[in-house]
């Protein structure tokens, strides 16, 4: 057992059995996980590349394995933490619960000053939702580069721009398809407030507003996010893009973040019979009302 700072916890379309191989099988992880990796359980489990952080080298050593838990230490910027994989049984497929310790405090993360292990919450939350995806026989969604400072990534969504541009900014969609609590002022100088306006009463807002089209959010940092739609036959190519932060330190947790919201937004276009994939999500220190779940 241990005592995690983040406890993710989903279900993915796939019995026990597949799910536990796609987490252990080399090939299965060089698609929805990293760039490399290399498992010779129980003696091996290893990832590293440009899609993980810190991630020039591998820094895993196993702990515990059996037929439901991997377990290992991984040693992100000089510091051990401890990552696991559970497994369990469910109506809907696979439970998935990973458990992550040492994670920097939220003011830290907030304040880009947490270095490479401030982006575990949002890597691990990108990597269960490409699982899903992957276990699905979809298209994972694009992964945070670490090693660029080039924030851009497009995914095409089986859905007209109009429909993808409101679910991005009507504030009811944005909660549904996000799991995350959101004010949205849907026009230009309309702000845009995760956790709502209680927590965030106006440091984001909209300085780019073309319905169906392209909108751009500005942060009080100066750094701007920006939304471009392209539609053709029925179908949305949305190119997202992060720009205006210092080089030398790219806002890689808010940009994992985000990649992991356009997996969410593209199964909440394209399942017939959509539902979230996340059961719970438990972060230390995030302030209450955060999420939608907490309302």
């Amino acid at each position: 057992m241990i005592e995690p700072d983040l406890r993710l916890r989903a279900v993915v379309p796939a019995p026990l059995k597949v799910t536990y191989e796609a987490l252990t099988d080399p090939a299965a992880l060089r698609v929805w996980l990293a760039e490399h990796a290399e498992v010779d359980l129980p003696g091996r489990y290893e990832f590293w590349g440009r899609f993980t952080p810190d991630g020039a080298e591998p820094h895993q050593r196993v702990l515990h394995v059996d037929e439901r838990t991997i377990r290992f230490a991984w040693t992100v910027d000089g510091v051990e933490t401890t990552s696991q994989f559970e497994v369990a049984e469910d109506e809907d497929g696979t439970l998935v619960t990973l458990s992550q310790t040492d994670l920097p405090s939220f003011e830290e993360i907030l304040a880009d000053t947490a270095g490479p292990r401030g982006a575990l919450q949002t890597f691990w939350t990108l990597a269960i939702a490409n699982l899903a995806d992957y276990l699905a026989g979809r298209e994972p969604t694009p992964k945070c580069d670490f090693t660029s400072a080039e924030l851009r990534a497009s995914v095409v969504i089986d859905a007209t721009p109009d429909e993808v541009f409101d679910s991005m900014t009507q504030a009811e969609q944005y909660r549904k398809w996000s799991g995350a609590n959101v004010d949205i002022e849907p026009y230009v100088g309309g702000r845009f407030a995760m956790g709502g306006f209680d927590l965030d009463p106006g440091g984001i807002k909209f300085v780019e507003f073309e319905p169906g089209r392209k909108a751009t959010l500005r942060f009080a940092d100066g750094v701007t996010s920006s939304w471009e739609l392209e539609g053709s036959d029925g179908k949305t190519r949305l190119t997202s893009t992060q720009s205006g932060f210092d080089p030398t330190n790219p806002p890689y947790p808010g940009w994992a973040g985000w990649l992991s919201g356009l997996a969410a937004l593209r199964r909440y276009h394209e399942l017939p019979q959509w539902r979230p994939i996340w059961r719970e999500i438990e972060i230390a220190g995030v302030p209450a009302g955060m999420f939608a779940a907490d309302e």
